[in-house]
């Protein structure tokens, strides 16, 4: 294959660009809250209690003992799963002043680097932990005693049992790691060089030897960044038992090539290397391209290569579990964020389906099509297929070498139905970690997705299916969780608490998993939400309880209708914004305010005339121009006089959200009544309205919460003709209503 010229592979690459942008464009949130409007919810908690710390990490959620364990530059925390507020247990672990000091001989920062950076804590048993920091590039370990039972409020480290992370835990910070402590054995995804060149998978403690991947080789590993690791049985034999490593890593193809590949890889947990060849480093470790792409309709795909973060939702079968993955792709031309989920049994198929192999003129990967070695490279020992082979340095040599030079797997892995789960380009955010919670509704069971984006922002996904294989993507809401806006490092979800818990290089937050008041007062905006966790229950819009009456319960996550599912509340919804009066003079703008509770609502203004049953629908056009907050009419006219329905249309569900009357005054008599307000009307004013109305129009005048006559005097009212712009009415429409919302006593001190 020749290779592409790069103005050509430039031009495919933008309109890739250009096709996905256009076809994938995400969805509105139904509802934003900023950091503010999240605190004054009461559905949140942010660490507030001041460390001289930073770069926080959720290591571990330990529901059993009520706490949730967090490292930081020098520090660890237990905190408390309801409210990480109350009664905080610290450690504070800092590095040696003496190691601290030859950190920065060496060139390193103090503030980013010559620190102890927490990078792991695993359960060792039921009374303590086990921990391992960076130790200002001398990475140390050690054991904590966090006691039996929660009330125990123990929480310290034994100095007497500090020992070497090297293998266990990074030199760099800024090099991520991932870990795994079975049965006393820790296995570790991690760089274990003081250069950050030598990265391994690695084995230590426990009573099997030490292991490692293949030093310096290529093929094995190039240039990894470590995602997660995860036990995931095979079968009910536990010699079938395989860890699983998700990382990204630079490729060795050809400079055409995509620059870095996510992969999947495996090791067996009873791996003892081989006998001549491999010695103490793994002989069954293989690994897999992820892919998550967007198939184009010529065939080619647009991939999104960079495995940001993993999700595993376990299901009633072990061996089973659902894998859900976020990538970015962050090319010079394409840009954006993809989820994808996988299944093991595609993920098992490509494990068994051929090696790859680099063979041919060129060089090029291609199917391994010779004899394969008994028992197949891979396969653990001691388990279903290998039941008389009790250790891997009972594998024949030739499994061995061919292990070490066919460590990869010809097929990659797709995500179900070969496409993303949801995609998000031609936006200023990218996601960085994942959670996933598995909710019980009136209508079945739904994945509900939080996706932490670069931007400290997290955002609440469902995505509903429809006919064939196409998917319907909602964004029930997007949160700012932090005060100063950072990335999201980490995530967890407690589905028995209803809590997320978020980490980010400034602090922890946890916050609640629905806040279903902020839908709307309404039957129909709660069954609108379409959010699992919320119902209806007869007055609220609330958390959905299976348990709670059915005559009362409202739910319908499917579909959303308000009309099937509403009837008898709908005509109490939004009566708090019914028949609401405003005036305006003739010659002058006026603003009629109104906003739809969700953004997929489309909004229309309807006037209905005094004394007529006719209606009439008013777009843009002329003097008449709707906006986003309302609608905006300018050079006022009698004949605008009316009652003016604000409607707003939802999944076919049609509602009025609110009715303005508007009464429009002549220029004529307003001026009469502010210069002779005891003055008979003028014979020539002709105000709008019923006999009476220059009378009703001196009283309003003279009430000072209308504030009137300062709105008219001071440059809010202005004769038909005036050549200023639509933007300078919409300002001075809100000057006004802010005159009509602060006293005049506010204004003078203001």
């Amino acid at each position: 294959m020749h290779p592409l010229d790069p103005l050509i592979l430039s031009w495919i690459l933008l309109s890739f660009y250009h096709t996905v942008a256009k076809d994938i464009t995400p969805p509105t949130p139904r509802v934003q809250l900023s950091f503010r409007e999240l605190k004054a919810s009461s559905t949140a908690h942010f660490l507030h209690f001041l460390l001289n710390t930073t770069d926080y990490r959720i290591l571990l959620k330990d529901e059993d003992h009520d706490r949730m364990y967090v490292g930081s530059k020098d520090y660890i925390l237990s905190l408390d799963l309801q409210d990480i507020n109350r009664e905080p247990l610290i450690i504070h672990w800092p590095a040696k002043q003496q190691r601290i000091d030859e950190c920065v001989l060496s060139g390193k920062d103090i503030n980013g680097e010559c620190g102890n950076f927490i990078r792991l804590i695993q359960p060792w048993n039921r009374t303590h932990l086990y921990a391992c920091g960076t130790g200002a590039y001398n990475p140390v370990c050690t054991y904590i005693n966090r006691g039996r039972k929660a009330q125990d409020y123990v929480f310290y480290l034994d100095p007497d049992r500090v020992e070497s992370g090297k293998g266990k835990c990074a030199y760099d910070p800024k090099l991520d790691s991932v870990s795994a402590l079975i049965n006393e054995e820790l296995y570790s995804g991690v760089y274990i060089d003081f250069m950050g060149t030598d990265a391994a998978i690695f084995r230590a403690m426990g009573k099997q030897a030490a292991m490692r991947t293949d030093q310096y080789n290529s093929r094995w590993l190039n240039d990894p960044a470590f995602v997660h690791v995860q036990l995931i049985p095979d079968s009910l034999e536990r010699n079938d038992d395989k860890l699983y490593f998700f990382f990204r890593e630079k490729s060795t193809d050809s400079p055409h090539s995509p620059t870095v590949y996510s992969r999947i890889g495996r090791v067996c947990l009873n791996d003892d290397g081989g006998h001549c060849c491999l010695v103490n480093k793994w002989s069954t470790f293989l690994k897999a391209r992820l892919i998550c792409s967007v198939p184009g309709e010529d065939g080619i795909e647009t991939h999104f290569d960079e495995l940001q973060d993993v999700f595993i939702q376990q299901t009633q079968d072990n061996k089973n579990p659902v894998i859900y993955a976020v990538f970015s792709a962050s090319g010079s031309v394409f840009k954006g964020s993809a989820v994808c989920v996988y299944s093991m049994a595609d993920i098992r198929m490509v494990f068994n389906g051929p090696f790859a192999h680099k063979e041919g003129p060129n060089y090029q990967w291609m199917p391994y099509t010779g004899k394969i070695p008994y028992p197949r490279p891979g396969t653990c020992p001691g388990g279903t297929f290998t039941p008389s082979m009790k250790s891997t340095k009972d594998y024949p040599d030739e499994v061995i070498n061919f292990m070490r030079t066919h460590p990869v797997m010809y097929n990659a892995v797709y995500p179900v139905h070969r496409q993303p789960l949801l995609v998000r380009t031609n936006v200023n955010y990218r996601f960085t970690s994942i959670a996933v919670d598995q909710v019980d509704a009136s209508d079945g069971r739904y994945e509900v997705l939080f996706l932490g984006t670069d931007q400290g922002t997290v955002q609440k996904v469902i995505v509903l299916p429809k006919d064939d294989l196409e998917t319907e993507e909602l964004i029930l809401e997007e949160v700012e969780v932090f005060k100063v806006p950072s990335p999201i490092k980490s995530m967890k979800i407690s589905s028995k608490r209803q809590q997320l818990y978020v980490s980010s290089v400034s602090g922890v937050t946890h916050l609640a998993l629905h806040r279903c008041d902020v839908y709307g007062e309404a039957c129909a905006d709660c069954c609108l939400a379409r959010d699992p966790y919320c119902a209806w229950d007869g007055k609220t819009c609330s958390r959905y309880s299976a348990s709670s009456k059915r005559r009362s319960r409202r739910q319908d996550v499917r579909h959303g209708n308000p009309m099937r599912q509403c009837r008898g509340y709908n005509s109490n919804a939004n009566k708090n914004g019914m028949d609401a009066a405003q005036y305006g003079v003739e010659g002058s703008s006026a603003f009629l305010e109104c906003q739809a509770r969700s953004p997929q609502a489309s909004i229309k203004w309807i006037l209905q005339k005094d004394n007529s049953e006719r209606k009439k629908e008013l777009r843009s056009e002329g003097r008449f121009l709707k906006t986003e907050q309302g609608l905006l009419i300018r050079s006022l006219q009698l004949s605008d006089t009316g009652v003016y329905h604000c409607t707003a249309t939802e999944n076919n569900f049609k509602h009025t959200v609110m009715r303005v009357r508007l009464h429009v005054l002549s220029a004529e008599a307003v001026t009469a009544a502010l210069l002779h307000p005891d003055a008979p009307a003028p014979l020539s004013s002709h105000p709008a309205g019923p006999p009476g109305a220059y009378d009703d129009l001196v009283q309003l005048l003279s009430q000072p919460e209308m504030g009137l006559i300062n709105q008219y005097c001071q440059g809010y009212w202005r004769p038909s003709g005036s050549s200023h712009s639509d933007a300078k009415d919409l300002q001075d429409q809100k000057r006004a209503r802010n005159r009509r919302n602060h006293p005049p006593t506010e204004e003078l001190q203001t």
